[in-house]
């Protein structure tokens, strides 16, 4: 065995003992007599607790009979392959949960719905807070002496994107450099609110999410119908090529 992963392995051995040590169900001592054993049983406890937090997840923690999760395991350590029926269920269930799994994401979305257009409301009724035909709100910070740019232009820009929570998902700060794209490629939001935008600006936007990212989201940071607010300085315009 290589070293350094042997080394890791005991080394996991112990971090994944130490994890179990609480709230551990009495299943007597185990003797762990060799390195060999202690190797074994860090791989399953941390095979173990992964497979838990899938679980509970997944809502499944309480609703699986734990003794034949663990009997499935070893016959697949084993290389027994289930039979047909077996795989029938498997499937049908994963059908269900992906079932519930949608309706459950379609009720927080109509609710992220609900409750940014309610914010959008109020935020447009704020002195400073203009709303164009569209619905895209915005609020002039700075105001630059520069070019504005068309909507086929390439910008250069600066930029912090949050939710109405304040929950930031994007910033071109904390990268280190400025962003640089074509405003015919991004959300129809920036496309219409940079055009407002004469270089040296400084604007903020509150883009609703017909004007952002949808139904559809965007990752783990922009939630499906949620509404997006940036701070943008515009920096640069490098016109289109006629």
């Amino acid at each position: 065995m290589n070293v350094r992963i042997f080394f890791a392995l005991a080394g996991l051995a112990v971090l994944s003992a130490c994890n179990q040590a609480t709230g551990q169900k009495d299943r007597g001592k185990l003797v762990l007599k060799t390195t060999e054993d202690s190797v074994a049983y860090g791989i399953g406890t941390d095979v173990g607790i992964r497979l838990r937090g899938q679980l509970v997840g997944a809502d499944l923690k309480d609703s699986l009979n734990m003794d034949i999760l663990s009997r499935g395991i070893r016959d697949g350590l084993d290389s027994i392959v289930p039979d047909q029926k077996v795989m029938m269920a498997m499937q049908m269930y994963q059908m269900e949960m992906q079932k519930k799994y949608l309706a459950k994401q379609q009720v927080e979305a109509e609710k992220t719905l609900r409750e940014n257009e309610a914010w959008l409301a109020e935020n447009g009724k704020r002195p400073g807070v203009i709303t164009t035909a569209s619905g895209l709100q915005y609020e002039v910070l700075q105001m630059g002496t520069g070019a504005k740019p068309g909507a086929t232009d390439q910008v250069t820009v600066q930029y912090r994107g949050t939710l109405v929570n304040g929950q930031e998902f994007d910033s071109s700060y904390k990268k280190g450099q400025p962003a640089t794209f074509r405003l015919n490629e991004v959300v129809a939001g920036w496309t219409e609110g940079l055009q407002l935008m004469p270089v040296g600006s400084k604007f903020k936007f509150y883009i609703p999410s017909n004007l952002g990212w949808g139904a559809q989201g965007a990752g783990d940071g922009i939630p499906p119908n949620s509404t997006v607010l940036f701070d943008v300085e515009l920096l640069d315009i490098v016109p289109a090529v006629k």
